[in-house]
């Protein structure tokens, strides 16, 4: 899924949680951002919210 731009986000999370995220973006194959990313499209597709611009993509990337 590549986008042409990208924005900065910074935030404050437990150290607990930082770890979980890594290990679960190791396990991914994926940098922390890019699981962050996944998890928020995720909740997203679950809670019927729509991303403009992310979810024909998504859908695209999905069938490959």
């Amino acid at each position: 899924m590549a986008t042409a731009k990208t924005t900065t986000l910074n935030f404050r999370i437990e150290p607990e949680l930082k770890d979980a995220l890594r290990t679960a973006a190791e396990r991914e194959h994926r940098s922390i951002a890019n699981m962050v990313a996944v998890l928020i499209m995720d909740y997203c597709e679950r809670n019927d919210i729509v991303i403009d611009g992310i979810e024909a993509a998504r859908k695209g990337s999905d069938t490959q």
